[in-house]
Protein backbone atom coordinates (compact mmCIF):
# COMPACT_ATOMS: atom_id res chain seq x y z
CA UNK A 1 0.00 0.00 0.00
CA UNK A 2 1.38 3.40 -1.04
CA UNK A 3 0.38 6.29 1.24
CA UNK A 4 2.55 9.14 -0.03
CA UNK A 5 4.89 9.86 -2.92
CA UNK A 6 7.85 12.23 -2.64
CA UNK A 7 9.68 12.81 -5.88
CA UNK A 8 10.04 14.92 -8.99
CA UNK A 9 7.38 15.67 -11.60
CA UNK A 10 8.33 13.85 -14.77
CA UNK A 11 5.26 14.64 -16.86
CA UNK A 12 1.76 16.05 -16.42
CA UNK A 13 -1.07 14.57 -18.48
CA UNK A 14 -4.70 15.51 -18.90
CA UNK A 15 -5.83 13.55 -15.83
CA UNK A 16 -2.62 12.30 -14.25
CA UNK A 17 0.94 13.08 -13.26
CA UNK A 18 4.07 10.95 -13.50
CA UNK A 19 6.16 11.22 -10.35
CA UNK A 20 9.79 10.12 -10.57
CA UNK A 21 10.86 8.55 -7.29
CA UNK A 22 14.53 7.56 -7.53
CA UNK A 23 14.20 6.55 -11.16
CA UNK A 24 10.83 4.80 -10.89
CA UNK A 25 7.90 6.73 -12.40
CA UNK A 26 4.51 6.34 -10.73
CA UNK A 27 1.28 7.33 -12.47
CA UNK A 28 -1.07 9.17 -10.08
CA UNK A 29 -4.54 10.23 -11.24
CA UNK A 30 -5.52 13.65 -9.88
CA UNK A 31 -8.30 16.23 -9.97
CA UNK A 32 -7.81 19.07 -12.46
CA UNK A 33 -7.52 21.44 -9.49
CA UNK A 34 -4.57 19.43 -8.14
CA UNK A 35 -2.91 19.20 -11.56
CA UNK A 36 -3.19 22.99 -11.95
CA UNK A 37 -1.47 23.60 -8.60
CA UNK A 38 1.09 20.82 -8.62
CA UNK A 39 3.91 22.63 -10.40
CA UNK A 40 5.87 21.87 -13.57
CA UNK A 41 8.06 19.08 -14.90
CA UNK A 42 11.34 18.87 -12.99
CA UNK A 43 9.93 20.33 -9.76
CA UNK A 44 9.72 18.47 -6.47
CA UNK A 45 6.29 17.24 -5.42
CA UNK A 46 4.64 15.48 -2.48
CA UNK A 47 1.35 13.68 -3.07
CA UNK A 48 -0.93 11.93 -0.62
CA UNK A 49 -1.90 8.69 -2.31
CA UNK A 50 -4.99 6.49 -2.29
CA UNK A 51 -4.15 3.08 -3.71
CA UNK A 52 -6.80 1.03 -5.52
CA UNK A 53 -6.05 -2.64 -6.04
CA UNK A 54 -8.35 -4.62 -8.30
CA UNK A 55 -8.03 -8.05 -9.85
CA UNK A 56 -6.90 -6.56 -13.14
CA UNK A 57 -5.27 -3.29 -12.13
CA UNK A 58 -3.42 -1.23 -9.54
CA UNK A 59 -4.28 2.46 -9.66
CA UNK A 60 -2.93 5.41 -7.68
CA UNK A 61 -4.86 8.62 -6.99
CA UNK A 62 -2.89 11.66 -5.86
CA UNK A 63 -3.86 14.63 -3.67
CA UNK A 64 -2.06 17.70 -2.36
CA UNK A 65 -3.60 17.33 1.11
CA UNK A 66 -4.77 14.53 3.37
CA UNK A 67 -8.14 16.33 3.65
CA UNK A 68 -8.68 16.15 -0.11
CA UNK A 69 -7.92 12.42 0.02
CA UNK A 70 -10.46 12.00 2.84
CA UNK A 71 -13.12 13.70 0.73
CA UNK A 72 -12.26 11.45 -2.23
CA UNK A 73 -13.07 8.41 -0.09
CA UNK A 74 -16.07 10.04 1.60
CA UNK A 75 -17.68 10.94 -1.71
CA UNK A 76 -17.40 7.35 -2.90
CA UNK A 77 -19.45 6.16 0.07
CA UNK A 78 -22.42 7.74 -1.75
CA UNK A 79 -24.33 5.52 -4.15
CA UNK A 80 -23.56 6.38 -7.76
CA UNK A 81 -20.24 8.08 -7.00
CA UNK A 82 -17.12 6.31 -8.20
CA UNK A 83 -13.53 7.48 -8.42
CA UNK A 84 -14.07 9.42 -11.66
CA UNK A 85 -17.06 11.36 -10.32
CA UNK A 86 -15.30 11.98 -6.98
CA UNK A 87 -12.33 13.50 -8.83
CA UNK A 88 -14.77 15.57 -10.88
CA UNK A 89 -16.33 16.99 -7.71
CA UNK A 90 -12.88 17.78 -6.28
CA UNK A 91 -11.94 19.41 -9.59
CA UNK A 92 -14.90 21.76 -9.18
CA UNK A 93 -14.93 22.44 -5.42
CA UNK A 94 -12.24 22.65 -2.75
CA UNK A 95 -12.80 20.54 0.39
CA UNK A 96 -14.04 23.60 2.33
CA UNK A 97 -16.33 24.68 -0.53
CA UNK A 98 -17.71 21.15 -0.71
CA UNK A 99 -18.34 21.06 3.05
CA UNK A 100 -20.11 24.43 2.81
CA UNK A 101 -22.24 23.31 -0.13
CA UNK A 102 -23.34 20.17 1.71
CA UNK A 103 -24.10 22.11 4.90
CA UNK A 104 -26.15 24.65 2.94
CA UNK A 105 -27.76 21.83 0.91
CA UNK A 106 -26.56 23.66 -2.18
CA UNK A 107 -27.18 20.97 -4.79
CA UNK A 108 -26.62 23.43 -7.64
CA UNK A 109 -22.96 23.99 -6.76
CA UNK A 110 -22.30 20.26 -6.50
CA UNK A 111 -24.12 19.47 -9.74
CA UNK A 112 -21.66 21.72 -11.61
CA UNK A 113 -19.14 18.90 -11.31
CA UNK A 114 -18.78 16.68 -14.40
CA UNK A 115 -20.80 13.47 -14.11
CA UNK A 116 -22.98 14.79 -11.28
CA UNK A 117 -26.66 15.11 -12.11
CA UNK A 118 -29.43 16.40 -9.83
CA UNK A 119 -30.10 12.96 -8.29
CA UNK A 120 -26.44 12.31 -7.43
CA UNK A 121 -26.08 15.86 -6.06
CA UNK A 122 -29.11 15.24 -3.87
CA UNK A 123 -27.64 11.99 -2.56
CA UNK A 124 -24.29 13.66 -1.80
CA UNK A 125 -26.01 16.43 0.16
CA UNK A 126 -28.36 14.06 1.99
CA UNK A 127 -25.96 11.23 2.80
CA UNK A 128 -22.98 13.37 3.80
CA UNK A 129 -24.68 16.21 5.71
CA UNK A 130 -23.83 14.68 9.10
CA UNK A 131 -20.27 13.78 8.10
CA UNK A 132 -19.27 17.05 6.39
CA UNK A 133 -18.49 19.05 9.58
CA UNK A 134 -15.66 16.68 10.50
CA UNK A 135 -14.02 17.31 7.13
CA UNK A 136 -14.75 21.02 6.74
CA UNK A 137 -11.13 22.18 7.10
CA UNK A 138 -10.96 25.98 6.81
CA UNK A 139 -14.77 26.15 6.75
CA UNK A 140 -15.25 24.42 10.13
CA UNK A 141 -15.79 27.65 12.09
CA UNK A 142 -19.16 28.52 10.51
CA UNK A 143 -20.32 25.07 9.47
CA UNK A 144 -22.94 24.79 12.21
CA UNK A 145 -24.68 27.98 11.14
CA UNK A 146 -24.65 26.81 7.52
CA UNK A 147 -26.25 23.52 8.49
CA UNK A 148 -29.00 25.42 10.27
CA UNK A 149 -29.53 27.53 7.14
CA UNK A 150 -29.56 24.45 4.95
CA UNK A 151 -32.12 22.72 7.14
CA UNK A 152 -34.27 25.85 7.45
CA UNK A 153 -33.94 26.08 11.24
CA UNK A 154 -31.66 29.13 11.52
CA UNK A 155 -32.82 32.05 13.67
CA UNK A 156 -35.02 34.50 11.74
CA UNK A 157 -32.54 37.44 11.83
CA UNK A 158 -29.79 35.16 10.48
CA UNK A 159 -31.97 33.72 7.72
CA UNK A 160 -33.24 37.19 6.78
CA UNK A 161 -29.73 38.62 6.65
CA UNK A 162 -28.47 35.80 4.44
CA UNK A 163 -31.49 36.18 2.17
CA UNK A 164 -30.92 39.93 1.87
CA UNK A 165 -27.26 39.48 0.97
CA UNK A 166 -28.02 36.83 -1.65
CA UNK A 167 -30.62 39.18 -3.14
CA UNK A 168 -27.80 41.69 -3.55
CA UNK A 169 -25.97 39.20 -5.76
CA UNK A 170 -23.69 37.41 -3.32
CA UNK A 171 -23.58 33.61 -3.36
CA UNK A 172 -25.26 31.74 -0.53
CA UNK A 173 -21.86 30.65 0.75
CA UNK A 174 -20.48 34.23 0.70
CA UNK A 175 -23.60 35.50 2.47
CA UNK A 176 -23.46 32.76 5.10
CA UNK A 177 -19.75 33.41 5.77
CA UNK A 178 -20.39 37.14 6.10
CA UNK A 179 -23.33 36.65 8.49
CA UNK A 180 -21.31 34.18 10.56
CA UNK A 181 -18.62 36.88 10.95
CA UNK A 182 -21.32 39.47 11.66
CA UNK A 183 -22.71 37.33 14.47
CA UNK A 184 -19.30 37.29 16.14
CA UNK A 185 -19.03 41.07 15.88
CA UNK A 186 -22.65 41.92 16.68
CA UNK A 187 -23.47 39.21 19.19
CA UNK A 188 -26.15 36.52 19.15
CA UNK A 189 -28.91 39.05 19.84
CA UNK A 190 -28.21 41.21 16.79
CA UNK A 191 -31.23 41.92 14.60
CA UNK A 192 -31.26 41.35 10.84
CA UNK A 193 -30.54 45.00 9.98
CA UNK A 194 -27.37 44.96 12.09
CA UNK A 195 -26.31 41.61 10.67
CA UNK A 196 -26.82 42.88 7.12
CA UNK A 197 -24.81 46.03 7.84
CA UNK A 198 -21.96 44.08 9.47
CA UNK A 199 -22.16 41.43 6.76
CA UNK A 200 -21.75 44.02 4.02
CA UNK A 201 -18.79 45.48 5.86
CA UNK A 202 -17.26 42.00 5.99
CA UNK A 203 -17.89 41.43 2.28
CA UNK A 204 -16.29 44.76 1.33
CA UNK A 205 -12.93 43.77 2.85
Amino acid sequence: MIGKLKGTIDEIGEDHVLVDVHGVCYVAYCSSRTLARIGSAGEAVVLFIETYVREDQLKLFGFLSALEREWFNLLQSVQGVGSKVALGVLSTLTPSELANAIALQDRTSISRAPGVGPKVAMRIVTELKNKAPAFAGEASAGIGLKQELGEGVAAAPVADAVSALTNLGYSREQAANAVAAALKAGGEGADSARLIRLGLKELSR
